[in-house]
């Protein structure tokens, strides 16, 4: 056998184990370092702002539910979403200029939430496996971590492509991900409704009705 072929039958392996571990945790070889302890349970906002809980502990999606609701009615309404989409956006630009550019994006990805440019058993860089040979290509960085089919929230809200991200592009791309959280069209998204994120639901027990869910994309 192949040295891929092995760290193929390694990854594996790796996956099956974390899939034994308890519900609320993350999986050994999906989030931790080999041999080391179990990381952080990681949740990145639909906006991109991560949130972690201990192993064991729930997680952390409530914590940023919680934190948006910002009349704990437990109903998030478009002005929450936006208001909780704003206050990312302040704290994301550095400069104070008014909009996010690629150094500030960058700044996420590799200092904010280095796990969604991990490769390998330990992130989720090039997608989750979803069984043996085959890799799923579409839960890719962010991705794996959130309500959103969306690998990296900031460059993802650059609809124009130049680079930067300003505070319209950010508005306009909080409204479409409140769109996909909310495909009832009401105008909120109740706590109840929380889906399970890729990298939560691979460390549940193996119940096909959990598994099969998967971070929301746009509808077909």
């Amino acid at each position: 056998m192949g040295v891929a072929g092995r760290i193929g039958v390694l990854c594996s392996a790796a996956l099956l184990a974390g899939c034994a571990a308890d519900g609320r945790g993350p999986p050994r070889g999906f989030d931790d370092e080999e041999g080391g302890p179990p990381r952080a349970q990681l949740f990145v906002s639909p906006s991109g702002q991560p949130f972690r809980s201990a192993p064991g502990q729930p997680y952390p999606s409530a914590a940023w539910f919680a934190a948006a609701d910002a009349d704990r009615d437990g109903r998030l309404t478009r002005a929450e979403f936006r208001a909780d989409a704003d206050a990312w956006f302040k704290a994301l630009d550095a400069d104070g200029d008014g909009q996010l550019s690629m150094p500030e994006a960058t700044r996420w990805e590799e200092d904010l939430v280095p796990e969604v440019s991990r490769v390998g058993p330990g992130g989720a860089g090039r997608g989750m496996a979803v069984g043996r040979n085959e890799l799923n290509t579409r839960i890719q960085g962010a991705a794996a971590y959130s309500l959103i089919s969306e690998p990296h929230p900031v460059r993802g809200a650059d609809t124009d492509l130049d680079y930067r991200v300003t505070r319209t592009e950010w508005r306009v791309a909080a409204d479409r991900r409140f769109g996909l959280l909310d495909p009832d069209g009401d105008g909120a998204v109740l706590a109840a409704d929380m889906r399970a994120t890729p990298a939560q639901a691979m460390a549940m027990p193996r119940r096909p009705s959990l598994l099969r869910r998967e971070a929301v994309g746009p509808r077909r």
